[in-house]
């Protein structure tokens, strides 16, 4: 049976930096989400206050693949 890939998309956050927001991202879908297999990093935002970036945002989207067995 071939393969299915799924793809979520998810808007992390940090107060740290980029990376920070996709690895939250990351790390929370996969609280609940089995057999991921990639992430695509499809924008990077930021607030400014004062001249300096705040609240980083990554919007990325997760594949896994789906289990053929799951009904």
């Amino acid at each position: 049976m071939p393969t299915v890939i799924k793809v979520l998309e998810l808007v992390g956050e940090s107060q740290t930096d980029w990376t920070d927001a996709v690895r939250g991202a990351v790390a929370e879908a996969a609280k609940t989400v089995d057999n991921i297999t990639g992430v695509e990093v499809a924008n990077m935002t930021a607030d400014v206050r004062d001249g300096k970036l705040h609240d980083y945002k990554a919007t990325v989207r997760i594949a896994f693949a789906v289990d053929p067995n799951r009904r």
